[in-house]
């Protein structure tokens, strides 16, 4: 049986506000998948992040991202496919006034949740796969950023995605703290199987934790895997 493809880019053009970014870009991801994005600064790393789920539109090309036609999406389908996907950004997006659990209670109540105990439940679930479950009664300014990364990984975990994707998760952490992140988002890729797109320049980390790599460079995505 043919595996599940997450993420499907067919000769796709991305632009931004200064032009064309990146074009004729092929990428194919499958379920279960762990693969590393890498790119000088500006090669387009985060266009194509932003494009794949759908924040960016393409401008030529076919795209398909968890079953969502990128050429053809409609905005109000938009939050149907972000449910589908986690996202973990380098400088965290938590909300200061909030505490640990109700960052995450957000998301969940976001997307139709209503059963105290089920979110009570689901929050401690994933609070504690990725080590923070003491945490949950603390505002998040008081937190370490890798304990502040962690929540941001269980925020993007707790709706059960098929796909997580991580924009530079380590850029703001020290070496010990940036391992420590990598082998949980290893260890959570191995254990659940979902699918797991990260951008990064560590390359440290990409030596210690190998998986496939693709890289942004020269305005197209070079993918060894489809030369």
């Amino acid at each position: 049986m043919e595996e599940k493809r997450i993420i499907s880019l067919n000769e796709v053009t991305i632009s931004h506000e200064e032009g064309v970014v990146l074009e004729h870009v092929n990428f194919t991801m499958h379920s279960g998948e762990f693969v590393y994005l890498i790119g000088k600064s500006g090669a387009g790393k985060t266009s194509l992040l932003r494009a794949i789920y759908a924040d960016n539109p393409i401008d030529a090309g076919d795209g398909v991202v968890c079953g969502f036609n990128l050429s053809t999406i409609k905005r109000r389908q938009i939050p149907m496919l972000r449910r589908k996907m986690g996202i973990v950004f380098q400088n965290f997006r938590l909300l200061n006034d909030r505490n640990v659990y109700d960052n995450i209670a957000f998301v969940l109540r976001s997307i139709g949740w209503k059963n105290k105990k089920q979110i009570d439940e689901r929050i401690m679930e994933v609070l504690t796969s990725v080590g923070v479950a003491d945490k949950a009664d603390y505002q998040t300014y008081k937190l370490s950023e890798g304990e502040r990364q962690r929540v941001g990984i269980a925020r993007a975990l707790v709706n059960t995605p098929e796909l997580l994707i991580a924009d530079e998760p380590t850029g703001n952490l020290d070496p010990i703290t940036s391992s420590e992140i990598m082998h949980l988002l290893t260890e959570i890729n191995q254990k659940s199987g979902v699918s797991m797109l990260i951008s990064t320049h560590d390359f440290m980390m990409i030596d210690k934790f190998p998986a496939r790599v693709v890289c942004c460079e020269e305005g197209t995505l070079v993918d060894p895997e489809q030369e």
